[in-house]
């Protein structure tokens, strides 16, 4: 890359990581509108969050196009191409986020007007600490702090453990009573959606440690 386009190239890629940070920003608004409309059963604010996905997709394909552009054109190499496919990756695991934060207000929708099985507090606490993860992964980005990284990694597990509580409790509920397996099966949908927000938040944190030592690695074996 000729010396004189670095300082545009550095613009572009600024730009992209701005993006990024904007849909993130995006994806944790969505993860909270969707889990308030689920808790305090406000079908529209569910109905928004289904509606406002589109956004979110949008702003996904965006940034693909803009990364696909900047390595036809500026051919980067080395640490600049890490940059480059880590926003592409980074952009999808968001993406996916959103879909997960539009499938609580799905399950949100489909349980009508009647109330959860139970009070809401280990769900809610779920998605604290999975939206909590993402913020960190981002911030992770910006300051491309590895030590940073590896800590949401190491957080994934405090959800895994949350979400094992709550099936279990859950499955207790439909063993005791049938009558509650569908009001059950909502739950469980809505904390797996959450435990997958946690997973994919790892995902980012794991390509912020290939951005910086550009060696990529699972560091939580037990995801899928």
């Amino acid at each position: 890359m000729r010396n004189s386009t670095r300082a545009g190239f550095d613009r572009d890629l600024q730009a992209l990581q701005d993006d990024l940070l904007m849909m993130g920003s995006m994806v944790q608004k969505a993860i909270f509108k969707a889990l308030d409309g689920l808790k305090n059963r406000d079908l529209s604010i569910s109905r928004q969050v289904i509606a406002e996905d589109d956004l979110i997709d949008r702003k996904r394909f965006m940034i693909e196009d803009r990364c696909i552009d900047l390595i036809a054109t500026q051919q980067p190499l080395a640490k600049d191409l890490r940059a480059i496919i880590t926003v592409l990756h980074i952009s999808v695991e968001l993406e996916r986020m959103g879909d997960y934060a539009e499938g609580l207000a799905k399950i949100s929708l489909r349980m009508g007007e009647q109330p959860p099985l139970k009070p809401l507090i280990d769900i809610p606490r779920m998605a604290e600490k999975a939206t909590e993860m993402l913020r960190r992964a981002l911030d992770s980005l910006v300051r491309q702090d590895v030590a940073l990284a590896r800590d949401v990694c190491a957080s994934d597990d405090e959800v895994d453990e949350l979400y094992t509580q709550v099936y279990h409790e859950l499955l207790l509920y439909m063993a005791q009573d049938p009558k509650t397996i569908e009001r059950a099966t909502f739950l469980l949908w809505a904390a797996h959606d959450i435990e997958r927000i946690a997973d994919r938040a790892t995902n980012v944190a794991e390509r912020v440690i290939y951005l910086v030592t550009g060696k990529l690695s699972e560091l939580n074996a037990g995801r899928y």
